[in-house]
């Protein structure tokens, strides 16, 4: 069994919710207790935006720039995006430039929650 942060979140998920409780309980005890790692979060990779760039294209390349965003936090706002450019037909460009934008006030809120 993978030990890391999704593993743990995904066992959570699969707990009652007074066992979830209990879970967080005991984390905040552990985290009680000092010994905590600082934790930094990396620059972004620059990936250069390609011409003629698709918008899972560029979603791909937001998700190689920005490796340290859990893709779920973008997720919906992505997909919907996504959604009007396939069926409404809505400007790839624009589309692209929203989910730019995305990406980046995610990452910048990463950043402001680990000062």
């Amino acid at each position: 069994m993978k030990r890391d942060a999704k593993a743990l979140a995904d066992l959570f998920n699969t707990l009652d919710a007074e066992r979830q409780r209990s879970l967080f309980d005991y984390a905040e005890f552990l985290q009680s207790q000092g010994g905590l790692v600082q934790q930094e979060i990396a620059e972004p990779v620059a990936v250069p935006r390609a011409d003629n760039e698709s918008v899972v294209g560029a979603i791909k390349r937001l998700k190689k720039t920005y490796p340290m965003i859990d893709s779920m936090e973008v997720f919906a706002v992505a997909s919907n995006l996504m959604t009007e450019h396939m069926v409404k037909g809505r400007d790839a460009d624009e589309v692209i430039n929203e989910i730019e934008v995305l990406f980046e006030e995610t990452y910048k809120k990463l950043l402001r929650e680990f000062e």
